[in-house]
C-alpha cells in the first residue's frame, strides 16, 4: 500500500506492474515545443505527475505515483479485468498440497535492460538480500511477513530456472504478493554487501533521482531514458524486454512515453485540451467540459465506476514522546483518542455535499478500507457503520464525552479549552483542497476551528511517517482486492500505521508508544484473513476489520470517487478499469497515426 496523492487513485497497494501506471498519473503538464515535435517521429505517449519522483530505488519508496510500474515486473501479475493471476517473468507455478511452498519456473531468454541475462540468483537476490533482509527498511516486508510470529518466507535456489518459496505456515495471500520486482544482482548485491560509516548497507545511498540513468538496470517494459528535475521523466521502450505479439514482434508497441512535471491540475486541463497531453486523469470539476468535447478533440472519456482507493480524514493519535516531548499536544490528544471525538467528527462532515459540490456527483460515500472491488468489502447494507450528515448527533456526542460549548457556541473540552487543531493536505491538488474547505466549515458548525493548512508533498509526507509532527490530515491510499495488501497500514508495526505510527528503522526512538485494544485487534485479524483459506471465513474476519475500522475510526473515511480518465483516439487497444485505469495493458496499445 502506498500514500496517493490524487483520488483518481491506483493500483492494488502492491499490485504489480503495468497497474501501477497511468491511472496513477496526476493531471499536470507542459509543453515544451521540442519534446511535442519529436511526436510525430516515434509513437510516443505524453502524459503527466504533479511532482518530482522521490527515489528510483523500488525499496525504498512508500508513495504513488512512482516509476516502477514501467521498470520493473515480478514474477507474476494481476489482470485487473479478471482479478485472475497471470505470468509474468514466472512462466509457470506449482503450488504443493500443504499450501507451504510454491515453485516457480522462470521464462527461458529473460535479460535486463543491458542485456545482462535475468535468472533465478536474481530472484534470491532480490528477496534474501533487499525484501528480507532487516538491515534494509523497506515497507515491501511488512506484506511478507507471515502469522502472529509475522515470520518471513525462505526462498532459495532449485536450479538455473527454477526457485522455491517456502512460508513458516500456511499463507492464503502469498501468491499475488509476487507480484514484487525483481531487481539486478549484478548491479546492486556488491552494494548490498558493502557498509558505510555507521554500518549501513551502501545500497540506502544508491539508485537516488541523482543516478545516472544509464546505472537504473531494469526488466519492465521500460528504462530510463531522461530526467529533467521539475520538468519531465523519459522512458524509453526496453529492447529486451521478454513479451512478444502473436506474430513474435515484440513488446511495447509505444517507443516513448513523457511525463511532464507540473503542479497545476488547471494547466493540464488546458495542455489536454490543446494537444499536448494524449491522456489525463479526470477530475470531477472538469468532466462535463471534457465530456462534451470528445469529437471535437479527438479523444474519449472513461467512467470506471468508484476508483480502488480511499479518502480520509485521520486524526494523531500517537501519545508517545520524543526526548522528553510529546508528539502531540497532551491536551490535543486527549480529544482525538476520545472515540467520540472521532465519531462526532464523522457525523459532522456532510459528504453528500462533498459529492454534489467537490465531486460534481461524480462519487458515493465511502465507509470501509476495503476496495468496493473486493470480493471481502463489507457494504453497509451488509450492516457496515456509516456516519451519514447529523451535526446534532455529533454534538449529542461530544456533550456525552465532557466536552460543552460557550455562550459564543465554541466547543470546549471539560477544562475549558477551546478545541482548535490544524488539518494538513497536500498542496496543490484542488479536490483535496476543496473537500478541506468543507470539512473546515462543517465543523466549524459543531463548535471546532480548524486551521486548514495545504502543504508541499514531500513535507507532508515527511511529517506523516518521520517526524510525526501533525494532529489532523486529509488523505488518501492505493486500493485492490485483497485485503492483506494492506497489512502494512493495520499491522502496529507498519510501515504506514501512520494514525498511530511507531518508528521505522533509522527513525528516532519514540518513548511511551501505546497501541489501544481495538487496534491490536484490527491487526490480529489481518493474521488470521490472511492464515484462512475457506473464502467463506475470510469474509467474515475482514467483515469484522470493517466493523471495528468504523466503530473507532482511525481513518474517517469520506468520498469514493470515480477512477475516469480522457485518452486521445489515437491510442487502440484502451480496456478502461477502475483497479487498471487506462493503460494497464500497455503492452499492447498501439498508437493508430504515427
Amino acid at each position: 500500500m502506498a500514500f496517493a496523492r490524487t483520488f483518481t487513485i491506483i493500483k492494488s497497494f502492491r499490485l504489480p506492474g503495468i497497474l501501477a501506471l497511468i491511472t496513477a498519473f496526476t493531471v499536470a503538464a507542459c509543453n515544451p515545443a521540442s519534446f511535442q515535435t519529436q511526436a510525430a517521429q516515434v509513437p510516443q505517449l505524453v502524459t503527466s505527475v504533479l511532482s518530482d519522483p522521490k527515489t528510483f530505488n523500488y525499496a525504498l519508496s512508500s508513495e504513488s505515483p512512482n516509476v516502477f510500474g514501467l521498470i520493473y515486473e515480478g514474477l507474476i501479475t494481476e489482470n485487473p479485468i479478471s482479478g485472475e493471476v497471470e505470468p509474468a517473468l514466472g512462466e509457470s507455478w506449482q503450488i504443493s498440497d500443504d499450501k507451504l511452498r510454491i515453485v516457480f519456473t522462470l521464462r527461458e531468454g529473460l535479460k535486463w535492460s543491458d542485456g545482462k541475462p535475468l535468472t533465478v540468483d536474481d530472484v534470491v537476490f532480490t528477496y534474501n538480500d533487499i525484501y528480507l533482509n532487516e538491515a534494509i527498511p523497506t515497507d515491501t516486508r511488512d506484506i511478507l511477513r507471515i502469522g502472529e510470529s509475522r515470520k518471513l518466507p525462505s526462498v532459495r535456489k532449485i536450479d538455473e530456472r527454477r526457485v522455491e518459496f517456502t512460508t513458516p505456515e500456511p499463507f492464503r495471500p502469498f501468491l499475488r504478493v509476487l507480484g514484487l520486482p525483481i531487481l539486478p544482482a549484478h548491479s546492486l548485491q556488491k552494494y548490498v554487501k558493502q557498509k558505510d560509516g555507521e554500518g549501513k548497507p551502501i545500497f540506502l545511498q544508491k539508485l537516488g533521482v541523482d543516478t545516472p540513468l544509464e546505472q537504473v538496470i531494469v526488466n519492465g517494459p521500460y528504462k530510463l531514458e531522461r530526467y529533467d528535475t521539475n520538468q519531465r521523466v523519459i522512458f524509453r521502450r526496453n529492447p529486451y524486454y521478454w513479451r512478444k505479439d502473436a506474430q513474435g514482434n515484440p513488446q511495447p508497441y509505444i517507443d516513448r512515453i513523457i511525463w511532464q512535471i507540473v503542479e497545476s491540475t488547471d494547466t493540464a486541463l488546458l495542455q489536454f485540451r490543446s494537444g499536448g497531453l494524449d491522456s489525463i486523469s479526470i477530475s470531477p470539476d472538469y468532466f462535463s467540459l471534457l465530456k462534451r468535447q470528445e469529437k471535437q478533440g479527438n479523444f474519449k472519456t472513461y467512467n470506471g465506476g468508484p476508483a480502488a482507493g480511499t479518502s480520509f480524514v485521520l486524526f494523531n493519535l500517537n501519545k508517545g514522546e520524543r526526548n522528553g516531548k510529546p508528539l502531540v499536544n497532551p491536551i490535543k490528544s486527549r480529544w482525538f483518542n476520545t472515540v467520540e471525538f472521532r465519531q462526532a467528527v464523522a457525523y459532522a462532515i456532510d459528504r453528500q455535499t462533498m459529492i454534489n459540490n467537490t465531486f460534481r456527483g461524480l462519487g458515493q460515500p465511502q465507509d470501509s478500507p476495503i476496495s468496493v472491488q473486493s470480493p471481502y468489502y463489507l457494504s453497509p447494507k451488509e450492516g457496515l457503520k456509516v456516519y451519514d450528515f447529523n451535526p446534532e448527533k455529533a454534538k449529542q456526542l461530544l456533550l456525552k464525552a465532557g466536552f460543552k460549548y460557550n455562550d459564543k457556541g465554541l466547543l470546549l473540552d471539560a477544562q475549558g479549552n477551546h478545541v482548535r487543531f490544524t488539518l494538513l493536505t497536500n498542496a496543490g491538488n484542488k479536490i483535496r483542497e476543496a473537500m478541506g474547505s468543507q470539512i473546515k466549515r462543517d465543523l466549524r458548525k459543531i463548535g471546532m476551528t480548524v486551521d486548514f493548512t495545504p502543504i508541499a508533498w514531500n513535507t507532508y509526507t515527511d511529517k506523516l511517517s518521520n517526524t510525526l509532527d501533525w494532529e489532523a490530515a486529509l488523505l488518501g491510499l492505493t486500493g485492490g482486492v485483497e485485503p492483506n495488501d494492506g497489512a502494512n497500514v493495520w499491522s502496529p508495526e507498519g510501515g504506514l500505521h501512520m494514525f498511530n505510527q511507531k518508528p521505522q528503522p533509522g527513525q528516532k526512538p519514540i518513548q511511551g508508544w501505546q497501541v489501544a485494544p481495538w487496534e491490536a485487534q484490527i491487526g490480529e485479524l489481518y493474521i488470521k484473513g490472511a492464515q484462512e483459506f475457506d473464502e467463506a471465513k475470510v469474509k467474515q474476519i475482514y467483515a469484522e476489520t470493517q466493523r471495528l475500522t468504523q466503530e473507532y475510526l482511525p481513518f474517517i473515511y469520506l468520498v469514493n470517487q470515480y477512477s475516469m480518465a480522457a485518452v486521445r483516439d489515437r491510442f487502440a487497444g484502451i480496456q478502461y478499469s477502475a483497479l487498471g485505469g487506462a493503460f494497464w495493458n500497455l503492452h499492447e496499445i498501439k498508437v493508430t497515426d504515427e
